[in-house]
């Protein structure tokens, strides 16, 4: 393919991210996918720079392009080289025409960057977000040891006791390590997520939001295989993920629990009043993982906020009703918005007097509100909210 074909392939893929985007659609890695997949004459430079130029253009763009092609002149603002592939040539772009509309610039539409904006993430803190991110394992110490395992290129030791940081695209996922369960695929910020609940052999645990288990895994490691894990979630597509994924890392999961939602405290009823600890890993809006799904920041709406923070707050309710006396509950969203992380925890707090905010006693992240805040520019780990809270 000539460059101007590539970036003629990457507009018509622009455009069903867009109205993916706009619709509810699936995600741009799999509109990506599939686009590719339909242009089978494209090699695997082609492929590759087909891709490159649909991510560059989405980071460039903050609100949602009205085309692809929008999108496409707007990183043709920013990228020399690209005005050049506009030339009208046979499978290529029509010329740039005087006055043709380009999409608008920034970190996100901007009702989201204002709220950005005060929740304290403006200026590098929020150009950072549209990074591309690297990728992070976790060594399994239920098989095997940071300081001793070996792996086909060297990673460097990150802040989490067990982490290790690749360059993005980094096949691990090939490396008989990972078939063989020593490694998971896990950011740093997310491994330090799972550090602060500090889960000790013997002890009762809960994710109870464990999606594909993720941190399930994490948490099994810390605790030794010895004591009860429960994991649980209401989707049963990513639930489904973790029995399999237990098995290769030799991990020990007591109870795997599908949950109708409404109905949550009622399906853990087994375990009310005696758990030391629930990990409460809420669904948010993501804004901190925009590094690696930078087209997420268009598909959100300001409903969605407030839908995310009431189930979170009903999320922790449900956690202190798990809980014996003395146990903690660790609240942690992989967003920035204080709508999500502050604003929540606040609100259980002042509802629930017999819980205070404990410290979160991490080697990165800063204090915020009850409880800590990661974000890439600062810690170079995916933007979480970290909270601790201890009950009587």
């Amino acid at each position: 393919m000539t460059p101007a074909a590539r970036v003629q392939a990457a507009i018509e893929i622009l455009d069903a991210v867009i109205a993916a985007a706009r619709t509810g659609g699936g995600s741009a890695d799999r509109i990506v996918a599939e686009g590719l997949k339909a242009r089978r004459y494209a090699g695997s430079k082609d492929r590759r720079a087909i891709r490159e130029h649909v991510f560059a253009a989405i980071r460039a763009c903050g609100p949602v392009p009205d085309t692809g092609r929008a999108a496409m002149l707007r990183l043709a603002q920013v990228a020399p080289d690209l005005p050049d592939c506009f030339d009208g040539s046979n499978y290529g772009p029509v010329a740039i025409q005087p006055d043709e509309p380009v999409a608008k610039g920034g970190i996100a539409p901007d009702w989201l960057e204002l709220a950005l904006a005060e929740s304290g993430i403006a200026g590098e803190e929020a150009t950072t977000l549209l990074d591309r991110a690297p990728l992070d394992i976790r060594v399994n110490t239920l098989k095997a040891d940071r300081a001793t395992i070996a792996l086909p290129e060297p990673g460097e030791p990150i802040a989490a006791p067990q982490g290790l940081r690749f360059p993005a695209g980094t096949q691990v996922e090939q490396w008989d390590a990972y078939q063989q369960g020593l490694i998971e695929v896990q950011d740093g910020g997310s491994q330090l997520a799972c550090l602060a609940v500090a889960a000790q052999p013997g002890e009762t645990v809960i994710d109870l939001c464990a999606g594909a288990g993720g941190k399930t895994l994490s948490l099994a490691a810390q605790m030794a295989n010895e004591g009860t894990l429960a994991a649980a979630d209401t989707d049963r597509n990513r639930l489904s993920r973790l029995a399999p994924r237990a098995e290769r890392a030799g991990a020990r999961i007591a109870d795997i629990v599908l949950l109708n939602p409404g109905h949550e405290a009622e399906m853990l009823a087994q375990y009310a009043g005696k758990a030391d600890a629930v990990l409460v890993d809420a669904p948010c809006s993501g804004t901190g993982t925009w590094r690696r799904n930078p087209e997420s920041r268009w598909r959100l709406r300001p409903a969605d906020l407030d839908r995310f923070a009431a189930n979170q707050l009903r999320l922790m309710e449900i956690a202190a009703g798990l809980l014996r006396p003395g146990g903690r509950i660790v609240y942690v969203t992989c967003s920035l918005l204080d709508a999500e992380g502050a604003g929540p925890v606040n609100e259980f707090l002042a509802r629930n007097p017999r819980f205070s905010a404990q410290p979160v006693n991490l080697p990165l992240g800063r204090p915020h509100g009850p409880g800590i805040r990661l974000t890439p520019h600062h810690d170079f780990t995916d933007g979480f909210f970290i909270a601790r809270l201890g009950s009587l």
